[in-house]
Order: structure tokens, then sequence, then C-alpha cells
């Protein structure tokens, strides 16, 4: 199981990872964090669907065809962890040496939507306070790390769940979607 996972949670941290570097370029280049986004989640989802070929694999090569929902869920999960660490590894490396000033363009983008959509003065002070905060919180590397696994992790978490329930087969050779 261990190098099944492992080879599948590359595949899937080096699809996410890859993504997440032109992203970041086009989100420079364009200032759009919006469209970037959605493309980054895409990614996220493309990348993490290497969950389902990672369980259905062990399952039917290494496993007889048979897989428990635990058993499942277990690769899902380890495959989530690699792809979500090779993530933020990606993300320190490209926010501390590449793009240090990102917070800043960053507010500056989301205090100039705020205004184009006619946010008045405490709407925007508001904001303006709250960005600050982030960006102080953002000064610190733990905080970094956690803020980036809680971005990509859950939807790891999510598409592990469902790949597990929709791959887990018992040893009368049925899958099943609902039940023991």
């Amino acid at each position: 199981m261990k190098r099944n996972v492992l080879v599948f949670g590359l595949i899937s941290g080096a699809i996410l990872a890859t993504f997440m570097v032109v992203t970041t370029l086009m989100c420079y280049k364009n200032e759009n964090f919006e469209d970037n986004a959605v493309l980054g989640y895409g990614a996220m989802i493309l990348a993490f669907s290497f969950i389902f070929v990672a369980i259905k694999n062990y399952r039917d090569r290494y496993n007889s065809g048979v897989i428990s929902f635990g058993q499942a869920f277990k690769i899902g999960l380890f495959v989530t962890l690699i792809t979500s660490t090779i993530y933020v590894l990606i993300w320190l490396i490209e926010f501390y040496l590449f793009i240090p000033d990102f917070m800043d363009k960053y507010t500056a983008h989301v205090m100039r939507e705020l205004r184009e959509s006619g946010a008045g003065p405490a709407e925007l002070e508001s904001k303006a306070a709250e960005m600050a905060n982030f960006g102080e919180m953002y000064k610190n590397p733990v905080l970094v790390v956690l803020f980036t696994y809680a971005e990509v992790f859950p939807i790891g978490l999510v598409i592990s769940l469902l790949c597990a329930l929709i791959l887990k087969r018992n040893s009368g050779g049925q899958a099943q979607l609902t039940g023991s």
C-alpha cells in the first residue's frame, strides 16, 4: 500500500504544484485573483482525482478486488496528506523566495474590488482592518502553513470520503454505496 500511496500522492502533488506555480504567475501578471482561484480549485479537484485511481489500483491490483471503506479511506487520506504537503511546501518556497509581497498585492486587489463595487467608507475601513490583521497573521510561518493546509486538505478529505464510499467492495465482490 505504501508504494501505491506514494506514487499517486506524488503524481497528484506534482499536478497541483504545477498548477499553483502557473496560476500564481498568471495572478501576478493579470492581477486577477478570482479567475485564478477558480482555476486553482479546479486543479485541486483534478489532482485529487488520483485518489480514486489510487484506491481502485490498490483494490484491483494488490487486494484481489476487495477493499473496505476504512482501507479505501486510509489510502485516500495518505494521498491527500502527500499532495497537501507538496502544495504547502511549494507555496512556502514560492511565497518566501519569489513573491514576498503577495499579501500587499492581494490586499490592494481586495480593496480595489470593494471600491469598484460601491462600498461605503465604513465597509472599506472595516475590510482594510481585516486585511491588515490577516497580513499580520501571514507574517507568522506557522500560520502560513496552517492557512495553506486549510486551503487544500479539506477538499482532498471530501474526495477521499466519496471515493472510499464508491470503491469499497466486500469479499462478495459487490460494490457497496451504503450499509456496512
